[in-house]
């Protein structure tokens, strides 16, 4: 770390002498002040010299005083006002009027391959802006989006550097590439956990299929685009932005003791007929708590220094970030350090040259994924260590197979290092030419490398947890992928008419490679030894595979605007792909269109005084996606040691068919229609967006199961088996205010409301079965089937729990036993099988929302966010999840059926890999949640402070993310995903995941 601090150091020296030749005007004092157009003072407006950080901020009388230079340009800003920039032009007095804005409305966003005011989309775009991600304690910019924008919905995990869930609009697919589109700067990713949240300028959410369309074959998920931080002509401003804290388990829960779990497992013991283990629980005490053991409060920093400036031709931009995160259990951290510099020349008037490069290296010590499985399973009797120092053996408590392990063994001998490394970078010119043309070319790729060491070394912990050999194992995997691009763009304003055409071509390749090896009896000396090579020869291994794909498309997209009130837009691109070629349609083609109409511009609402912006607009337009296989269509056979036959002492290596593939495969297209409205009132200090959508998703590929007796080792095929739809609502309301004793003040709500349904299926009415995670007795928990949700709960109803025998003869159950779940007989038929079962809930959120506020008072700011879903379920696994003498949470502890009369909610003891066991509604429970998401207070020290100290601005401040959760959900968190190799069709699932964190952070922010 000091070494790259040192290496800074000299680049900034290099880059402060660089710009040395910028010339300073002698400063002046200028005093003035502000008011409207109705002559009252406006307090709380923000007055900075452009191309500097020097600003403050008017009092309650509307007065203000800063020093600036006497060539130098002042800009003025407020909330509800348009700015203006004023020259000083050594004057001492400037009092200046602010005209009201024309509201959030005209507000330029970006959009698919340029900007375009606000009013003028037709869309449904959502911009986030980056002081709004930098302040969220998330190491990930797309987890700052949570509760920030409608129809958007964040799933997030508490693992340190993991990157969230993200849906828009509902499920867009549920086979291949699951993610959205991340266009940053042009550059096409399927991830940003590469990019320090503190470098990005501004995010673009595309959500309707008419904005989206312009990407074509990636866009089915959503797109959202990045433009990162770039420089500004002005002085150097050199930055520092820092902060440190720390992460706590929120919600963590709470298992049975060693006396309640030892007298639960004797329950336990006598339900199945066994001797009891324990003959007096009360013995054991409170015995270990295992979370207790592996947990802790995990410290976080984050650390960025930036240093941005430029001239009439030329900008500059440069940072360089650390952030340090442990995780929640001892032992896990992860490291990530990034860079990043990007320059833009301004040649001549009508040539522009620039470009960006990044950069960005992670390293992590990794954990068990098995960990949480554990912590909740075994057995508090067990202590962590005898009092020889030796590991308790929970073989020595006759536990049996179900829990034989001592989670502090599986951390201590797990030993797990992973390494990512990533260059990104994109260079572009542009050509003005014939008064309204505009051409511009650009070239962008990323290279990454990615490495995880895994090292078992020979050790013996406990019976059951031994290693005899070592192994060494090395998997490494490589990215390299570039894009090429070329626009013309023809803009004119004539008349009444306005104008802009897009034509474009794009070209694309991605390449995969992957290679795994290992080797075993490697001996450890250090871990600068661990060498293949050490290893035993003839039980090396190495497994090598990869993948190639490449893209050409071609788009086009016209803009029209007439009198400013009636807009229409059209787009169309064409995409070839090469996982189509000779097994589908090669070349897919989506449309889009889009209309507006400015209400408010309308001459007959001229002398209304309710609106200062109204505009109704709809549109529709069909995406795609080809994030399938590569081949897809393409038989291949495979080759293992046990097809090798020898004839003649020759060996000959046979292979066989492993799966079947689909002899044709299309593109999934997705199909969407948008209406929507948007309005600003009161003086613009109300904002209203409302909007309805309906998305189709056709030719959804599936993998539908194939009979084992056909002789292949998979049961899957994929094809394109269904329609499904995402239909809902979603609606925004901003107020923004000031108050005349300086108040500046926003409140912010959205809310989203989605239903998602399967509305056809190739197959008829056969359903699609998955999320078998956490079932102890091999059954499945979810259910997509035609007319219902995708990944919906399916099992059997529970109605009580059988008291007594008696119960049990008069009963659909003959076989139960007393403190069974009592089932419902749903046909009738006086046998419970199968066809009892019934859809029991919907992991899908229904409703989720946020509600996003920031107050401003002199120098204070706060800044507070809350964040929920509704309407959702989830299934929790980890309690039947167990094979024999497993804990029990201290909730199922105190509410089981343990006798006659004790409990008809709760079932006994004997849970797991019995028909207790099986998918049913005592499993689900309401995944609804509100939380307080983040809570920020800031204060800018006084400039009359700051400026002894040669800094331009410095800002402290303290905040909390994740402090507060509601819900009812008996688990760590509510807010589970789906797995990532299963799909949505096991979304909702709580088999042991991560849990989430409360973070507590102190922050530093410095100008100079």
């Amino acid at each position: 770390m000091k070494k790259i601090f040192t290496e800074f150091s000299v680049i900034a020296c290099f880059l402060l002498l660089l710009f040395s030749d910028v010339a300073y005007a002698q400063n002046v004092t200028v005093k003035g002040t502000v008011k409207d157009e109705q002559n009252l003072p406006i307090p709380g407006v923000s007055i900075v010299v452009k191309g500097t950080s020097n600003g403050v901020q008017t009092d309650a009388t509307g007065s203000y005083t800063i020093s600036a230079p006497g060539n130098g340009m002042l800009v003025f800003s407020s909330i509800g006002f348009a700015n203006q920039e004023i020259p000083v032009n050594n004057k001492t007095i400037l009092n200046v009027k602010l005209t009201s804005s024309a509201s959030d409305l005209q507000q330029v966003v970006v959009v698919g391959y340029g900007t375009q005011r606000k009013i003028d989309v037709t869309g449904a775009v959502a911009s986030v802006k980056g002081e709004d991600i930098s302040k969220q304690a998330s190491v990930n910019a797309v987890s700052a989006l949570q509760g920030k924008v409608a129809g958007v919905s964040i799933t997030n995990s508490g693992a340190p550097g993991s990157s969230p869930q993200i849906s828009i609009r509902g499920t867009g697919t549920i086979f291949g590439n699951l993610g959205v589109l991340y266009v940053v700067d042009g550059v096409w990713y399927d991830d940003i956990s590469f990019l320090n949240p503190a470098d990005i300028a501004d995010m673009s959410i595309l959500k309707d299929a008419s904005s989206q369309s312009i990407y074509g074959i990636r866009a089915a998920n959503g797109v959202i685009l990045v433009t990162t931080n770039k420089g500004k002509s002005g002085n150097p401003i050199i930055s520092y932005n820092g902060s440190v804290g720390y992460k706590k388990v929120t919600n963590q829960i709470e298992m049975a003791n060693a006396t309640e779990y030892a007298t639960i497992i004797n329950e336990l013991s006598a339900a199945n007929s066994s001797p009891l283990l324990f003959a007096n629980p009360s013995s054991f005490g409170e015995g270990t708590n295992w979370y207790n053991q592996a947990f802790q409060n995990a410290l976080q920093t984050n650390h960025q220094i930036s240093i941005n400036g430029g001239t009439e031709k030329t900008n500059y931009n440069f940072s360089l970030g650390y952030t340090d995160e442990d995780g929640i259990v001892k032992t896990q951290n992860w490291k990530r350090y990034t860079s990043k510099f990007s320059n833009d020349f301004q040649v001549s008037k009508a040539i522009k040259l620039g470009y960006s490069l990044s950069g960005t290296a992670i390293n992590s010590n990794d954990i068990n994924g098995g960990i949480f499985r554990q912590l909740y399973a075994a057995g508090p009797v067990v202590p962590v260590y005898y009092a020889d120092g030796t590991y308790g053996d929970a073989n020595d408590f006759s536990l049996g197979g179900g829990n034989n392990f001592n989670p502090q063994v599986t951390l201590d001998f797990f030993n797990q290092k992973s390494k990512n490394y990533r260059i990104n970078g994109n260079v572009f010119a542009e050509v003005n030419f014939a008064k309204n043309f505009t051409f511009r070319t650009s070239a962008g790729g990323e290279f990454g490398q990615n490495e995880v060491r895994g090292y078992t070394p020979v050790y013996q912990a406990t019976q059951g947890q031994r290693n005899d050999i070592s192994k060494l194992t090395v998997n490494r995997a490589e990215n390299r992928n570039w894009i090429l691009e070329n626009t013309l763009t023809y803009k004119n304003t004539f008349g009444d008419h306005n104008l802009t055409v897009l034509a474009g071509t794009t070209a694309q390749r991605r390449k995969s490679y992957y290679i795994n090896s290992s080797a075993l009896n490697v001996p450890y000396s250090s871990e600068g030894d661990l060498y293949l090579a050490l290893g035993t020869a003839s039980n090396r291994e190495v497994v090598d595979g990869g993948s190639l794909s490449t893209y050409l498309s071609y788009f086009g997209r016209a803009n029209y605007s007439f009198k400013n009130r009636y807009l229409l837009n059209a787009t169309l691109r064409a995409d070839a792909a090469s996982q189509f070629f000779g097994g589908g349609d090669l070349w897919g083609y989506f449309p889009a269109v889009g209309a507006g109409w400015i209400i408010s511009n309308e001459s007959f609402m001229k002398d209304q005084k309710v609106f200062s912006n109204l505009k109704l607009k709809g549109s529709w337009g069909k995406v795609g996606n080809a994030g399938v296989p590569v081949n897809p269509t393409t038989l291949t056979v495979t080759q293992s040691p046990g097809y090798v036959a020898i004839f003649n002492g020759v060996a000959y290596t046979g292979a066989s068919v492993a799966s079947l593939v689909p002899s044709f495969l299309n593109w999934e297209r997705t199909t969407g229609t948008d209406i929507g409205l948007e309005a600003s009132m009161l003086n613009n200090r109300l904002s209203i967006e409302a909007g309805y959508y309906n998305k189709k998703t056709e030719q959804a590929i599936f993998e539908i199961p194939i009979l084992s007796s056909i002789g292949t080792s998979s049961s899957n095929m994929i094809g394109n088996q269904a329609d499904f739809r995402n239909r809902g609502f979603e609606f925004l309301g901003t107020w923004k205010d000031q108050t005349k004793n300086g108040l500046t003040y926003s409140i912010s709500g959205n809310i989203g409301i989605n239903n998602n349904k399967v509305i056809s299926v190739i197959t008829g009415l056969n359903p699609i079965y998955g999320g078998g995670q956490g079932i102890a007795n091999g059954a499945l928990a979810t259910r997509t089937v035609q007319g219902g949700a995708i990944g919906e709960f399916f099992g059997y109803r529970v109605n009580g729990i059988f008291q007594n025998t008696q119960e049990i003869t008069s009963s659909a159950q003959p076989n139960a036993k007393p403190g069974d779940f009592r089932y419902v007989d749903q046909n009738g038929d006086g046998v419970i099988d199968g066809k009892d079962r019934v859809v029991l809930g919907n992991p899908n959120p229904k409703y989720s929302y946020g509600i996003n506020t920031s107050f401003a008072y002199k120098g204070w700011d706060l800044t507070l966010d809350i964040q929920g879903v509704a309407d959702v379920d989830v299934y929790n696994a980890n309690i039947a999840y167990r094979f024999g003498n497993e804990n029990f949470s201290k909730d199922f502890y105190n509410n089981r059926w343990h006798g006659q009369g004790t409990s008809n909610t709760y079932p006994s003891a004997n849970v797991g890999s019995t028909v207790n066991a099986a998918p049913n509604s005592f499993y689900v429970e309401d995944g609804s949640y509100i939380r307080l998401r983040t809570v920020q207070l800031g204060y800018v020290l006084p400039t009359s402070l700051t400026s002894k100290w040669t800094m331009k601005k410095v800002r402290v401040f303290l905040d909390a993310q994740n402090a507060i959760n509601i819900f009812g959900y008996k688990g760590f968190t509510p807010e589970i995903g789906y797995d990532a190799g299963a799909g949505p069709i096991s979304r909702g699932i709580d088999a042991n995941v991560y849990p989430l964190s409360a973070i507590y952070r102190f922050g530093l922010q410095v100008q100079f």
